[in-house]
């Protein structure tokens, strides 16, 4: 997957790529970050170290779950969406046993008809660890209300987790974006009805 890719940053391995550093991907691939349109939950966390922590921008910071494994990210958005990839930011060399090393992806309507859609193993990562969703039938890109990032497993055997950032993208060719010709003037393309609404003067 992502065969473009060419930084000297990246490794590439089966159905994922680790980078240091995730823009020059976003770039290449054409992507933009959809996180901030969707509610973030997560199955547990240790005090101070909550779901918030995944969407900080901060390197720093740390979601780490307090309970049996598996845990689980929830990303659920109002309305259905496509995704094109997931991005999971870790450092082993910082938290070694509390990095998942087995990951997994599932998409649903809602937490009662969740699916599998990619699972990857990773070894001592860090950096992004970035997920390209596989298309559905038809060739088309997923379409969905929730997705699931899971981890199954930690490196030693470790119980919880932690997990710094986590993105979720989608194509900036995406055609459920609002593209608008006005007098013969091509305009921005816009992620929401709400926001091409001030894209005109009334």
């Amino acid at each position: 997957m992502a065969d473009d890719v060419s930084s000297a940053d990246a490794t590439e391995v089966a159905n994922y790529v680790i980078l240091s550093d995730i823009r020059e991907l976003l770039e290449k691939e054409s992507l933009r970050e959809i996180g901030h349109q969707a509610v973030w939950s997560v199955s547990s966390c240790k005090q101070g170290y909550g779901v918030n922590s995944l969407r900080d921008n901060s390197l720093e910071t740390y979601w780490q779950s307090d309970g049996t494994q598996p845990h689980m990210v929830n990303v659920q958005f109002k309305q259905k969406t496509t995704i094109h990839s997931v991005g999971v930011y870790t450092d082993y060399k910082a938290d070694e046993s509390y990095t998942p090393s087995r990951l997994s992806v599932s998409v649903g309507n809602d937490f009662n008809d969740l699916s599998e859609v990619e699972q990857v193993e990773v070894n001592e990562p860090s950096g992004w660890v970035w997920i390209k969703l596989p298309n559905q039938v038809g060739d088309k890109p997923i379409r969905t209300f929730m997705a699931q990032i899971s981890v199954l497993q930690n490196h030693q055997n470790g119980r919880d987790t932690h997990m710094r950032q986590i993105k979720v993208f989608a194509s900036t060719k995406d055609t459920t974006s609002i593209d608008y010709m006005i007098s013969g003037c091509r305009l921005p393309m816009f992620s929401s009805v709400e926001a091409a609404m001030f894209s005109t003067i009334r």
